[in-house]
């Protein structure tokens, strides 16, 4: 009872080891569990005398033969999970016996990988093999690689030769967005740097293989990681609107603020409620089924995310890339509709373009294809109904991975590797056909790591005259003179260039507002503090403006004037206007406002109160 107590309190991580069919995988694999002890009694006796017995000398590569071949036990399985232990922690070893089997219990969740060894042979170098299997680490989002350079007694522990591999497999695997973490070179026949330090290789200073395992950082717990809280439905107890759900990460609070997303409302919790009062509490966390009261009474349905209030990471699309495993009887077509299954939303959706296509087996890609085969891998842009809620599968598994469903039959699924390939809001229909969204290797937030900065939209708005030009130039002088990087966009300038098709009509304002959102989430998006003047007086403009920004990206300032002031101020433009012309509809949403008069103008303070309200 003691011991197993003990065992489940030590800490586990999954790793999967991947390379060329000849490089040596299984003798690295067979030698981790002879070093460590973690063989079945009387596994080496018993290899020993089968080897001898066949007239060949004995292998490690052949223990792992025979372990495997105990754990299928006459059954055919899919993926083989081998377990080792270090005096740190318990490992599993994730061996599949082919590509299509790896990345269907990969994107299905049989199978979690949190960290990955590449083995690449010294002698043979790069292959073809090990640039696929490259990829497949790429396709799935695992993000601590570290590349092993085996059999490097076949090249006389040559330091150049196993300079020239890293530096050649670095140019390649960099441009999948995969920067091992170390390149480990070692002799797995020999033993050598596998669990002890090598003589033969004194120029190599840095650690075994199996100390650069335990060195590996576990990812948080998934409880200390954001709220991720799938409602899986909403019942009506008493006078009380009970949301229920499992949480999948994060840890909730009562008297926490919260957001539901896709809408983004945000309310609090008011109780946490459970069935028998000896299991009250008021702190849940992720993997427990739970039910919550809000103090707002919003229409709550299934399929709605709750987050918290000021996490800003987790994003809402209707269009976002995604690598799909198919295992349906039929094709996966472009153009044909689909229903998506991811945590609790289910929502249809359709492929717009498939952008690569891998054949499972030989690896082999193509593209510009319309459909593709069972057991196919694709790249795939796609398009749903609605928007839904999603995290990269590398962060939060769960609100990562999702099922295809065909015609009533789980068909497929899928992994949503990288959430900056998405536009985060709702497209209807675009014009251009034929299109996908490109692959990006910097993310939004390593340009802000970068320039130490949050990328954001200050939007000035009021009507002509009432100071929010001045206070726009002003404000981006003193963000400039602080080191922020920082661009202003007078919507004026625009009229010149970008807008010089457009005139002062209602529909032609909207479309204004709307192509200076796009310019400015550009702007956002590359970390820049980005300042707005538009008058932009239709507040169905401005929610628009909000939209396309991203609502965590986007301040409204709100310049108020009476129009007494603004026609002293700006004349012209209420030369063939009435003031009337210039209604302003104010937001419905909390806003920042600036009132303006000519006693108190000052465009130097109130852009100073702006960088002090923004903490900028």
């Amino acid at each position: 009872m003691g011991v197993d107590k003990l065992k489940s309190e030590r800490e586990n991580l999954n790793i999967v080891v991947v390379g060329h069919v000849d490089h040596g995988k299984s003798t690295l694999i067979g030698r981790l569990l002879y070093d460590t002890k973690s063989l079945p009694n009387g596994a080496i006796e018993k290899v020993k005398k089968i080897s001898a017995e066949k007239g060949k000398s004995f292998e490690y590569a052949y223990l792992l033969d025979a372990f495997e071949e105990e754990q299928k036990q006459g059954i055919t399985i899919d993926i083989t999970m081998i377990q080792f232990f270090t005096k740190k922690r318990d490992y599993v070893i994730i061996d599949a016996p082919g590509h299509k089997e790896f990345l269907k219990n990969m994107i299905s969740g049989a199978a979690s990988a949190e960290a990955a060894f590449l083995l690449i042979d010294a002698k043979e170098g790069i292959q073809e093999q090990s640039k696929r299997h490259g990829y497949i680490l790429s396709l799935l989002g695992i993000k601590t690689v570290y590349v092993i350079v085996n059999k490097m007694d076949l090249v006389d522990y040559s330091e150049e030769r196993f300079n020239e591999i890293q530096e050649q497999f670095n140019e390649y695997l960099n441009n999948l967005n995969i920067y091992p973490e170390r390149y480990i070179p070692i002799s797995a026949f020999n033993g050598e740097n596998v669990t002890s330090k090598p003589e033969s290789m004194p120029w190599y200073k840095g650690d075994s293989v199996i100390e650069t395992m335990d060195k590996i950082e576990k990812e948080k717990g998934i409880e200390e990681k954001p709220l991720r809280f799938p409602i899986q439905d909403v019942y009506k107890f008493d006078s009380r609107r009970i949301i229920a759900g499992r949480i999948e990460a994060g840890t909730l609070k009562k008297g926490d603020e919260i957001a539901i997303y896709p809408s983004g409302k945000t309310t609090r919790v008011k109780s946490i409620e459970v069935w028998q009062d000896k299991d009250k509490t008021d702190v849940v966390s992720a993997g427990m089924s739970v039910g919550i009261t809000v103090e707002d009474e919003f229409f709550n349905k299934r399929g709605e995310i709750i987050c918290h209030k000021e996490d800003q990471h987790v994003s809402t699309a209707n269009i976002f890339n995604a690598n799909v495993f198919w295992l349906g009887k039929n094709n996966l077509e472009k153009g044909k509709s689909y229903k998506l299954k991811l945590a609790t939303q289910e929502v249809e959706f359709e492929i717009i373009s498939f952008n690569k296509v891998i054949d499972a087996v030989s690896l082999d890609s193509n593209e510009n294809l319309n459909s593709i085969k069972k057991n196919d891998v694709a790249e795939v842009t796609i398009k749903t109904k609605t928007p839904i809620c999603f995290d990269a599968f590398g962060d939060i598994a769960a609100l990562g991975r999702f099922v295809i469903i065909d015609d009533y039959n789980t068909s497929g699924g899928g992994i949503i590797s990288n959430v900056e390939d998405s536009i985060k809001r709702e497209i209807s229909e675009t014009k251009s056909k034929n299109i996908a969204i490109r692959k990006r290797l910097v993310t939004k937030r390593e340009r802000e790591t970068a320039l130490k900065q949050k990328g954001k939209v200050i939007w000035l708005t009021g009507i002509p005259g009432c100071g929010k030009n001045e206070i726009a130039v002003k404000l981006e002088k003193k963000l400039f003179d602080l080191g922020k990087k920082v661009y202003y966009i007078d919507s004026a300038h625009l009229r010149f260039g970008l807008s010089s098709d457009l005139e002062f009509t209602k529909e032609d304002a909207h479309e204004q507002t709307r192509r200076i959102s796009e310019v400015a989430s550009l702007f956002a998006d590359s970390g820049t503090i980005t300042i707005v003047s538009s008058v932009s007086r239709f507040k169905k403009h401005r929610e628009e403006a909000k939209e396309i920004v991203g609502k965590d990206n986007y301040i409204e300032v709100f310049v108020e004037a009476s129009n007494e002031i603004c026609k002293k101020r700006n004349p012209n433009a209420f030369e063939e206007n009435s003031l009337d012309a210039f209604k302003y509809e104010k937001s419905d949403y909390p806003v920042i406002a600036l009132n303006i008069n000519d006693a108190e103008f000052n465009s130097d303070k109130k852009a100073e109160s702006i960088i002090e309200l923004l903490n900028l």
